[in-house]
């Protein structure tokens, strides 16, 4: 695996972080508490998958799984797709707008998330 994923599991989870804090001090009062249900739940899920790539990397790293460059493409879709569409929603109704379009796209990440757990399933080595 290259340095670029180590890249993207840090931002990820930087950006994991930022976006839970201002979800715990910048919505709290300005979006309905369902959404903010919601992007607790992105967040969480953002977090969880993050530290699973970086999982995968090692376990890449150290020779115990092959492919582990897809196996975190797919966990990166995922977060995108999943988390991505939840935090959508919310800021949307933040700024006064409505983005009820991207609810059929969370659990697309689902299926995602789903599909790299299986892969790394499928794809570690005896050793």
């Amino acid at each position: 695996m290259n340095i670029n994923y180590i890249k993207i599991i840090a931002v990820s989870g930087a950006l994991c972080v930022g976006l839970g804090a201002f979800g715990a001090h910048g919505l709290k009062e300005h979006i309905t508490p369902e959404l903010l249900e919601s992007f607790k739940t992105a967040v969480n899920y953002h977090m969880f998958h993050t530290l699973a790539m970086g999982l995968v990397f090692l376990l890449g790293a150290g020779g115990y799984i092959t492919s582990p460059k897809f196996i975190c493409n797919l966990f990166v879709i995922g977060i995108i797709c999943f988390s991505g569409s939840l935090y959508g929603m919310a800021f949307a109704n933040y700024f006064g707008a409505s983005l009820k379009w991207l609810g059929p796209i969370t659990p697309i990440g689902g299926l995602f998330f789903i599909a790299a757990w299986l892969m790394l399933t499928f794809k570690t080595i005896k050793k």
